[in-house]
């Protein structure tokens, strides 16, 4: 590895799958304006996830759709009398 490109200002970070709910504590660099307690009485940075590999299709197996902006809810609306049709 190069000397000098990597940040030296790594620190305990809270990061939480908003799909599930599921929270993890790592290292990382990082920032946050949120704040959380953790289990151990500490409060760390918080930085919010859409997806990881709690939630992931790969990891878990299973089909899910995420849908942070609506664009499913607009497509089916877009072509229901198409699906509706199909059936």
């Amino acid at each position: 590895m190069k000397e000098g490109i990597h940040p030296g200002n790594y620190r305990m970070v809270v990061f939480q799958d908003m799909s599930n709910g599921h929270t993890f504590l790592t290292k990382s660099t990082a920032s946050s304006k949120e704040n959380i307690k953790w289990e151990d009485g500490n409060e760390y940075p918080l930085i919010k996830l859409e997806i990881s590999n709690t939630s992931h299709p790969f990891y878990t197996g299973k089909m899910k759709l995420v849908d942070t902006a609506g664009r499913v809810d607009k497509f089916m609306n877009r072509y229901k009398s198409h699906l509706d049709k199909k059936k």
